[in-house]
C-alpha cells in the first residue's frame, strides 16, 4: 500500500504519520482525551491527547495503522464518554467504532469535462433501491453495474440521494450521523471512488445531496459530544435554544460556531476533494436559513446558516474549478441562486417546486375542463432571473413520490398505473420536462413506469424495462432531442421562450424554444392536455417552410395502445397566426406531444 498523504486537509480526524498516526478532536468542555482502539487493546489511559488550549486536542499513536478501529474516551463533568471521530472516513456502523482510513485512491487518468448546465440531464437515485433485489439492498457495488444502462438511456448526471453513515440497514439517508463516513451497508469509501470513477467513463456526473439543516436524530455521536449542554439540547454541535427546533430532531447544528462552520465547510470541499464529485444538492436550504424553512419571516431568520451557505460556495468555487452546487430550498427564491458579490447565496441552481407541483396537478386532475392552461404557460415561463438554467425541473423527486404522494401513473390510475390514462399522462409530464427551460431531472425507474411510491426497503423492478420498453425509448428519444444529439434541435438547450398560443377552452399549448435566434436552432413544441383529438389544429410557426416532427407521443413504437395518429411533417405559409409570421395545420393526439423543428439545414443567424 502506498504510504497516505502527511498532510492533514481536515481540521480534525486521523493524519498519518511515518510511524502511526496523530489524531485531533475538538471537545472544549472535557477533562482528558485519549485515543483508545484495536492498535492498543482499546487501553483507556495507553494514548492520551494534549490540550491545544482552543479547545482541540491532538496527539499520536505510533501503533495505529489503517484499518484499526478507534474511539475517543473524554473524560467529563458529566462523566466518562466513548464517542466516534466526528470526520472518521468509515466506521463499524453508526453506533459502532470509528476506522482509520489510508485516503489513498489510484484514479489514474481520470477527467470528465465539466457538463454545461444548460446540456445536463439529471437522474436520481437513492443506492438502497436502485440497483436491489427483493431480499438484498443495493450497494455501490450493483449500482455501478446499471451505469451503462444510465449511458444508454442518455443522462448525462447522476444525483444520489445521501451516503453518509446512517442509523440502521434502511433510510433515505437524511439522518446522517457520521458526515463523513459512507454508509456501511452501501459500501467503503474505495467503491465510492470506484463508482465515480466509472461513471466519468461512462460520461455521466455525479452529484451528491448532503445534509446540513439537522444531523441524526439517531445514533448521534455528536449530541452532547464533550457532555456539555444548555436546555436539554444537543452540546457544542448544536444550539442550544430554540433554533435548535426542526421537522426531524433538535438536531439543527450551530452554524455561528467557528468549529461548525468549519466542519460542514470541509465535509463539502472532502466530496469534491477525494471523490472528484462533480455536484453538491444541499438537502432543505430553508431549515438553514430560517428556523421554521419559511421564505421572508425575519424574526425567524438564521443569518449564520445564511452565512454559511454564502461561505461555503465561495469556498467550493474557489477550491473546487467547474464544480456547482444546487440547492432545495423549494420557495421560489430567486435569491438563492445570485452571486454571493450580488448578496445572494450563491448556488448554480435551484429544485423548481413551482414547476412540479403545478405540472403534477394539471397531470393527475381528472377533468380536463379543470386544468387551466394559463397556469401551465407560466410553469413553461417561469425562471429566477434571466437564466433558464438555474432552476432543476421536475414531475418526480424522491419527495414528489413519497410522503403521501405516489408516481405520476399511480396517482392518475391508482392500482391500474399502466392503463392508458396513466401512460398518456405520465408521458406528456415527461415532454413537459424535456422541453421546457431548465435542467430536466427524473427520478429512477420514472422511464419505465415504476408505480406505487417510493420507500427504501423497495427495489425497482426492472422487468418493467423489458414490459414498458415502448416508454423507456420515448425517454431516450426525449433525452437526445433534449440534448440535440441529431443536431436538429439545439433549440432546446437555449434560454429563448415564447408561448405563443394558449388556447384554455382546448387545453392546446404551444411554445418556440431557440438557443441564438434563427431557422437552424428553433424548436416548436405543441401539447394537448385534453383527451380529444384534434386534426388539422393550427398553430402559428415562427418561420417559413418545412417543420419536421421530430417526436410524436402517440406514435405505436412507444406503446402498442397509442393510436399513432399520423401526423406528417408541417409545412409553414402566410396568414401569420398566433402573433407569428406564418402557420401550417398539425393533427393532435389526446394527451399528445409533438415536437418540430425546421427541416434541412440553414444558416445560423446570430441573437
Amino acid at each position: 500500500m502506498a504510504v497516505p498523504k502527511p498532510e492533514r486537509s481536515l481540521q480534525g480526524g486521523v493524519t498519518f504519520q511515518e510511524k502511526g498516526c496523530s489524531f485531533r478532536v475538538w471537545a472544549p468542555h472535557a477533562e482528558q482525551v485519549f485515543v483508545t482502539g484495536t492498535f492498543n487493546s482499546f487501553s483507556p489511559t495507553a494514548d492520551p491527547l494534549k490540550s491545544e488550549g482552543n479547545g482541540w486536542w491532538s496527539g499520536s499513536a505510533r501503533r495505529a495503522k489503517p484499518g484499526d478501529e478507534y474511539r475517543y474516551r473524554l473524560v467529563t463533568k458529566a462523566g466518562e464518554l466513548w464517542r466516534l471521530d466526528p470526520y472518521c472516513r468509515k466506521a463499524t456502523s453508526s453506533n459502532g467504532n470509528s476506522i482509520i482510513h489510508a485516503a489513498v485512491y489510484d484514479w489514474g487518468d481520470h477527467y470528465l469535462a465539466p457538463i454545461p448546465l444548460n446540456e445536463m440531464v439529471i437522474y436520481e437515485l437513492h443506492i438502497g433501491t436502485f440497483a436491489g433485489t427483493v431480499d438484498k439492498s443495493g450497494s455501490l457495488k450493483t449500482a455501478m453495474k446499471r451505469l451503462e444502462y444510465l449511458e444508454e438511456l442518455g443522462v448525462n448526471a447522476i444525483e444520489i440521494m445521501p451516503i453518509g453513515e446512517f442509523a440502521g440497514d434502511h433510510s433515505w439517508g437524511y439522518n446522517p450521523a457520521l458526515i463523513f463516513a459512507i454508509e456501511s451497508k452501501y459500501g467503503s469509501p474505495e467503491f465510492f471512488q470506484d463508482f465515480v470513477k466509472a461513471a466519468h467513463r461512462h460520461g455521466i456526473a455525479v452529484i451528491l445531496d448532503v445534509v446540513y439543516n439537522h444531523f441524526g436524530p439517531q445514533d448521534l455521536s455528536l449530541w452532547r459530544f464533550d457532555g456539555w449542554h444548555e436546555n436539554d439540547y444537543g452540546g457544542i454541535y448544536f444550539y442550544n435554544d430554540g433554533r435548535s427546533e426542526t421537522p426531524w430532531g433538535k438536531t439543527r447544528p450551530d452554524y455561528g460556531r467557528p468549529e461548525v462552520r468549519q466542519f460542514i465547510i470541509d465535509n463539502a470541499l472532502y466530496w469534491f476533494r477525494e471523490f472528484k464529485l462533480d455536484g453538491l444538492r444541499l438537502d432543505s436550504t430553508a431549515y438553514m436559513r430560517n428556523i421554521h424553512g419559511k421564505n421572508d419571516e425575519m424574526d425567524s431568520m438564521i443569518p449564520d446558516g445564511w452565512n454559511l451557505m454564502r461561505q461555503a460556495n465561495d469556498r467550493i468555487k474557489a477550491c473546487c474549478p467547474g464544480s456547482f452546487t444546487i440547492a432545495e430550498d423549494l420557495w421560489d427564491n430567486p435569491v438563492m441562486t445570485k452571486a454571493t458579490k450580488d448578496g445572494g447565496a450563491g448556488f448554480d441552481c435551484q429544485w423548481d417546486l413551482m414547476f412540479a407541483r403545478k405540472m403534477r396537478a394539471a397531470l393527475v386532475g381528472a377533468s380536463d375542463e379543470s386544468r387551466d392552461m394559463r397556469v401551465i404557460a407560466d410553469t413553461f415561463k417561469h425562471r429566477y432571473y434571466l437564466n433558464a438554467f438555474e432552476r432543476v425541473i421536475y414531475t418526480e423527486s424522491h419527495d414528489e413520490v413519497a410522503n403521501k404522494r405516489a408516481r405520476i401513473p399511480e396517482e392518475v390510475a391508482p392500482g391500474h398505473a399502466d392503463n392508458w390514462f396513466a401512460k398518456k399522462k405520465s408521458c406528456l409530464g415527461a415532454c413537459a420536462v424535456f422541453t421546457a427551460p431548465g435542467i430536466p431531472m427524473i427520478f429512477q425507474g420514472q422511464e419505465f413506469l415504476e408505480d406505487d411510491w417510493f420507500h427504501d426497503r423497495d427495489p425497482l423492478d426492472w422487468s418493467k424495462k423489458d414490459r414498458f420498453a415502448g416508454i423507456l425509448q420515448l425517454y431516450r428519444d426525449l433525452i437526445a432531442l433534449r440534448l440535440n444529439k441529431e443536431g436538429a434541435t439545439r433549440g432546446l438547450c437555449g434560454q429563448g421562450i415564447d408561448v405563443f398560443h394558449v388556447n384554455n377552452n382546448e387545453k392546446v399549448i404551444a411554445f418556440h424554444r431557440w438557443d441564438r435566434s434563427g431557422p437552424a436552432d428553433s424548436v416548436v413544441v405543441v401539447a394537448n392536455f385534453a383527451n380529444h383529438q384534434w386534426q388539422g389544429y393550427r398553430i402559428g410557426l415562427p418561420h417559413e417552410g418545412p417543420w419536421k416532427v421530430r417526436l410524436n407521443s402517440d406514435a405505436k413504437v412507444y406503446d402498442s395502445e397509442f393510436s399513432d395518429l399520423a401526423c406528417d411533417d408541417v409545412q409553414a405559409n402566410t396568414p401569420g397566426y398566433d402573433g407569428q409570421p406564418f402557420s401550417g395545420d398539425i393533427n393532435l393526439a389526446p394527451y399528445g406531444f409533438l415536437i418540430l423543428s425546421v427541416d434541412g439545414e440553414a444558416e445560423q443567424v446570430p441573437g
